[in-house]
């Protein structure tokens, strides 16, 4: 007799509110328990990786976003789920010996969000791949030079937020260079894969099943970069220089605006050193990702970004148009910018009729970022509160 897909699905969902009790108690014991009962109930354990560990984690981050956790308690629910991955990778060592081959799992350079790569790792050692995990923000030099020591069939690449794309970019075609096909995955890459594609990667997946699933059935052999290739080979939109200059100048433009905010809004004058380090820190998010859309000359990745940020803000109690004075002051600082003044008009637009919602919405810095986690975050609303 075989249990009904619906039977099954309730039964994960137990197993989910069960793991979720414990992680938001901050029980780590109870959190591996529950794991463990799941696996010695009969669930898979690929589906207790994906349909149990994934989703429970997958709630910390909204209820970050909704104002229900603070980032303390954001890291300390992740980190008891990275535990619990590693006790089950003990609990149930895999079925099948490394007889497919090697494959290298790292996040890019910059990227702390580890766990999405993490369950990947797990998931292709439960298939019989040989994987060497690296872990979080792992530079091109280095990734590099333990692929030509270990000489895995690909690599597979994670990143969950936008601003990391350049680095990606690098990491990519270094890969490639070195004869090693690349899989890319993350929110980073956009829900459809477009950043990945536009990158040059030889494959993306939205997910650790699809991506387990697509190199079981073998990577396409990459294609090794021209010598001396560099970023604008593949985006011509970069010869006008915007990025770089955006990019290089970002800590100049932060400081400017906050002047201009602190000359139109003289409330913020009044702000303590917190205060004041944590408005800077929202404006460098901001630029940071202007530049990445001038990166990727893509008006929704900045435009998402900037209506997740006003969503978190108003659930923090700030309005969202707040946003309005900062962008209009990187406008004028960029006013000989024509991308970038399109990019910032687009999004402005997008603030003011509350649309938005596209490849960047699910890209911003997510739990552990500072945007609107506490007294400066009101970005040029006046208030000193």
């Amino acid at each position: 007799m075989t249990t009904s897909p619906v039977a099954v699905t309730e039964s994960l969902a137990v197993h989910v509110d069960q793991l979720w009790d414990a992680v938001v108690t901050v029980d780590e014991h109870a959190a591996v328990r529950r794991v463990f009962d799941a696996v010695d109930a009969g669930v898979p354990p690929e589906d207790v990786l994906l349909d149990i560990i994934a989703p429970v984690q997958h709630r910390v981050g909204e209820h970050w976003a909704a104002n229900r956790m603070t980032v303390a308690q954001e890291h300390a629910a992740t980190a008891i789920n990275d535990r619990v991955i590693a006790a089950l990778a003990h609990h149930w060592p895999p079925a099948a010996r490394a007889e497919r081959g090697r494959i290298t799992v790292a996040c890019v350079d910059g990227e702390w969000h580890a766990l999405p790569a993490r369950l990947l790792a797990e998931v292709l050692r439960l298939r019989g791949w040989q994987v060497d995990f690296l872990g979080a923000q792992v530079p091109a030099p280095h990734l590099i030079a333990h692929l030509h020591q270990t000489g895995p069939q690909a690599v597979a690449l994670s990143s969950s937020i936008a601003t990391r794309l350049p680095t990606a970019h690098a990491a990519i075609t270094a890969c490639q260079a070195a004869g090693v096909p690349v899989l890319v995955g993350g929110a980073a890459f956009g829900p459809d894969g477009r950043y990945a594609r536009l990158l040059g990667a030889d494959a993306w997946a939205p997910d650790a099943r699809t991506a387990a699933d697509f190199l079981s059935r073998g990577m396409p052999d990459t294609r090794a970069p021209a010598l001396g290739h560099q970023p604008v080979d593949d985006l011509p939109h970069l010869s006008d220089q915007e990025y770089s200059l955006v990019a290089r100048t970002a800590p100049q433009l932060v400081k400017e605006t906050l002047a201009q905010l602190e000359e139109r809004f003289p409330a913020l004058r009044d702000y303590s050193d917190r205060q004041r380090q944590h408005t800077a820190e929202d404006l460098a998010h901001i630029t940071d990702f202007l530049a990445t859309a001038l990166y990727t000359d893509d008006d929704d990745l900045f435009t998402g970004f900037l209506t997740w940020t006003g969503s978190i803000l108003t659930t923090r109690g700030v309005p969202a148009h707040s946003l309005h004075p900062a962008l209009d002051a990187l406008a004028a600082q960029l006013k000989d910018f024509p991308r970038a003044r399109r990019i910032i008009g687009h999004a402005r637009r997008a603030l003011d009729t509350g649309s938005g919602s596209g490849p960047g919405s699910d890209t911003g810095p997510g739990p552990g970022s500072d945007i609107g986690s506490g007294p400066g975050s009101d970005i040029g609303s006046g208030s000193s509160a």
